[in-house]
């Protein structure tokens, strides 16, 4: 018997992101998969209804339909109650879920008996590396992050000379070096802005300065497991500050 695969729009305010494509589609149809994607999921993500019908997914016009007999569940964002509701017991749910977000959301997905899956909380580990949407969505979100302040500035971010005179480029400060900071730090000097970036942990320096930014050295060192960053303690976060 054929695994069902459910995808309903997406009902986060703002959100335009859809958890399946349609190439991705294909590939589950392909291994023998039913795929039932709720009229409209993708549009916002610029993905029609007649591209997932060309992949072989089953467009249905409600979520409902999507999800009543789904076996596995996929979502960008937690889904609300209404959805939630709407689901089978026992489906697997597949996301970026945050469960300690919202406690009654956990507790309802707990009744209703849900293998859930929070993909923000895979291991940074090479096996998982395939299934790491946070780097990704990090990426973008540092991209976009300095587009928007390149929109809100006072102030051109690259040096211009002209006839009247010559502006001097912006000074743009990236706190954190991780993925969203790096994107952030390469996306600000492509734009022309003099750019620094500042992180607890000394072993960005060398990827801060690869990208044409300075290293804001604070004399701040917190490195921690895993490539993560350890904790502050109040003294260190003082000298911070």
């Amino acid at each position: 018997m054929a695994v069902e695969v459910g995808v309903a729009r997406e009902t986060a305010p703002g959100e335009r992101r859809v958890a399946l494509t349609p190439e991705t589609c294909r590939k589950l149809v392909k291994a023998g998969a039913t795929v039932r994607m709720e009229s409209g999921a993708g549009a916002s993500a610029g993905f029609p209804d007649s591209d997932y019908t060309d992949a072989g997914a089953q467009v249905v016009d409600d979520g409902h339909r999507a999800l009543a007999s789904a076996d596995i569940v996929a979502c960008v964002q937690a889904p609300d109650a209404v959805r939630l509701s709407q689901m089978k017991e026992g489906a697997v749910l597949v996301g970026l879920l945050q469960p300690d977000a919202d406690a009654s959301r956990a507790a309802e997905m707990q009744a209703r008996k849900l293998v859930v899956f929070p993909l923000e909380r895979l291991p940074r580990t090479t096996r998982a590396q395939a299934m790491d949407v946070l780097s990704s969505q990090a990426g973008m979100a540092g991209y976009k992050a300095v587009l928007i302040a390149a929109q809100l500035a006072p102030r051109f971010f690259p040096m211009l000379t002209t006839a009247a005179g010559t502006i001097r480029p912006s000074r743009v400060l990236i706190v954190g070096a991780g993925v969203a900071g790096l994107q952030a730090v390469a996306t600000a000097k492509r734009l022309g802005a003099q750019v620094e970036g500042f992180d607890v942990r000394p072993e960005t320096r060398e990827q801060i300065e690869s990208l044409g930014g300075k290293f804001l050295d604070l004399g701040v060192s917190a490195a921690g497991e895993g490539g993560y960053a350890r904790q502050l303690t109040d003294e260190e976060r003082a000298e911070q500050q």
